[in-house]
């Protein structure tokens, strides 16, 4: 890296904890830091992280840069992943049964990638620390994740309600575009494409133009839900969960009671229509007193 793109990115670095303090003010100021706890957390954690490895990087000791560094990155790779569910948890509001079900699935996937860290950390050659191998292997798999995110808040927002001018949609537009990016570089380091050092420098480009997303949604007023166009089909799988969640026993006694009930209702109503329709020329079309009136006739 040469002088020009060293300054550059030395600036650009600078520059996220100031915009990452700007937009907790403003979550703050606007009460949104209730909705999202989790992702407030995560930005005062990502500004922390800087007031202690900066100047640690500017000693130029690299032994005492190496644990606070790496240690900051799992914390935001956990973060990360909870404020992914945060987000989650926001979108699948209305329908409790996918609330909960989304909320298991998350708990099993943290604990498989978790153990796949631990693995690859100890499976791989020791020419670096198990902590690197572990750390770069989650935040790999947290990125996967925030970019499936994505994909699925721009497939299915029309499903669930969602509208891309909430601010649950622009955190993980946010997350998606430097998962991507990241993603991308990635590969391409690894296949010899890229060179490290303009890999951490369009990171931090990146990273810099999500917090401007961030920002941006902190700052536009906060939309509603709108009505989804599929509607009816979502209570659809919400109902078809809450059923095999909860299903009816066959020796129920409510299906007993149901037919009963439909049982008095059809015998009630075949009697008020008998009771409508009496031929004249019926027994029961006789007034009351006429048989002991022809019987006097007749003994006269």
């Amino acid at each position: 890296m040469n002088w020009h793109s060293h300054t550059v990115f030395l600036y650009l670095w600078c520059t996220q904890p100031i915009l990452q303090s700007v937009v907790v003010a403003i979550l703050w100021r606007r009460k949104l830091h209730k909705q999202f706890p989790v992702f407030f957390l995560f930005l005062l954690a990502q500004v922390a992280n800087f007031a202690v490895i900066f100047p640690i990087w500017r000693t130029g000791d690299y032994g005492l840069y190496f644990w606070p560094f790496w240690l900051g990155e799992a914390v935001n790779a956990v973060l990360g992943f909870k404020v992914i569910h945060e987000i989650f948890l926001d979108v699948f509001r209305p329908y409790h049964t996918l609330k909960d079900l989304g909320t298991l699935l998350f708990k099993w996937a943290g604990v498989v990638m978790l153990l796949v860290s631990v693995v690859v950390a100890f499976s791989n050659s020791f020419d670096q620390s198990p902590l690197v191998h572990a750390v770069t292997t989650l935040q790999r798999s947290v990125r996967i994740v925030q970019l499936g995110l994505i994909l699925f808040m721009l497939l299915f927002s029309s499903f669930l309600g969602v509208s891309r001018k909430q601010v649950s949609f622009g955190i993980s537009l946010g997350f998606g575009l430097f998962a991507s990016v990241e993603l991308m570089l990635m590969a391409l380091n690894s296949g010899g494409f890229l060179r490290m050092a303009n890999l951490n420098l369009i990171n931090m480009v990146t990273q810099v133009l999500a917090i401007l997303v961030w920002l941006g949604y902190s700052l536009s007023r906060q939309a509603v839900r709108v009505g989804a166009v599929n509607h009816l089909q979502t209570q659809r799988w919400e109902q078809g969960l809450a059923d095999l969640q909860h299903p009816v026993p066959s020796d129920s006694l409510i299906p007993m009671f149901e037919g009963m009930v439909e049982r008095a209702f059809s015998r009630s109503s075949n009697l008020e229509s008998a009771e409508g329709h009496i031929p004249l020329n019926s027994p029961d079309s006789v007034p009351r007193g006429s048989s002991s009136a022809v019987a006097s006739k007749t003994r006269q």
